[in-house]
C-alpha cells in the first residue's frame, strides 16, 4: 500500500516529464521547415541540428567549394561575419562537390577553409545542394527561391527561417545589396 507521502514525489516528477515533453513539442512547433535537419560538422562527429543551431536567428547560408575559383570568396564571408555577429547573425558554409570542384576528403576541405582562409563560422562536411539529392536544407532554399546555379551562392534567411534575398557567385561578401539583405534579416522579429 503507498502512503500519502510516496504519492508527492511521483506525482511530482510526472508532472516535471509532462512540462519536459510540453517544452520539447513548443520547440519543434517553433522550427522552421527551413532549419527542420541535421547535417554532419565539418571537424568532429557531431551533427549540428540546424534548428537548435540557428532558429530565431538571422542567417547566411553559403554553399562552397575548396578548388572553385570563387574560394577567396571565404575570406570576405568572414569578414561580413565578424561584422555583423554581435548583431545575431550566423553563418552556414556548406561544403559541396555538385559542380566537380570539392575534395572528397573532408580534412582537405577543413584546412582550405580553416587553414587557408581563417573560417570561424559554422561548416559542415560535403553534402549535395542539388536535385533530389540535395540536402533538406537546400530542397526548402529551392523552393523559397532557387537552387544555387554555382558553388558561393548565397542566402540570406531571417529569423522566422524565410529567404530574404539570394545571391550569385558572383555576388561579392562585401557587396552593399548583401549587406542590406542581411541588414534586413537581423532586424526582422523572431
Amino acid at each position: 500500500m503507498r502512503t500519502r507521502w510516496m504519492l508527492v514525489p511521483l506525482l511530482t516528477l510526472a508532472a516535471a516529464a509532462n512540462a519536459l515533453a510540453a517544452a520539447a513539442n513548443a520547440l519543434a512547433a517553433d522550427c522552421p521547415a527551413l532549419l527542420d535537419s541535421k547535417l554532419p560538422e565539418l571537424r568532429g562527429k557531431e551533427q549540428i541540428d540546424l534548428c537548435e543551431r540557428f532558429a530565431g536567428k538571422p542567417l547566411v547560408v553559403v554553399n562552397t567549394a575548396s578548388y572553385c575559383g570563387f574560394a577567396p570568396q571565404f575570406e570576405g564571408l568572414e569578414s561580413v561575419y565578424k561584422e555583423y555577429r554581435e548583431q545575431g547573425l550566423e553563418m552556414l558554409g556548406v561544403p559541396s562537390n555538385d559542380f566537380k570542384q570539392e575534395d572528397a576528403d573532408a580534412e582537405k576541405t577543413a584546412k582550405v577553409c580553416y587553414a587557408n582562409y581563417g573560417v570561424t563560422f559554422t561548416m559542415t562536411q560535403a553534402q549535395p545542394v542539388r536535385g533530389s539529392d540535395a540536402t533538406p536544407l537546400f530542397k526548402e532554399l529551392a523552393a523559397q527561391s532557387s537552387a544555387p546555379k554555382w558553388n558561393f551562392y548565397k542566402y540570406v534567411i531571417d529569423r522566422q527561417g524565410k529567404v530574404v534575398a539570394n545571391f550569385s557567385s558572383r555576388t561579392k561578401p562585401d557587396d552593399p545589396a548583401f549587406k542590406a539583405a542581411i541588414e534586413k534579416a537581423i532586424a526582422s522579429q523572431p
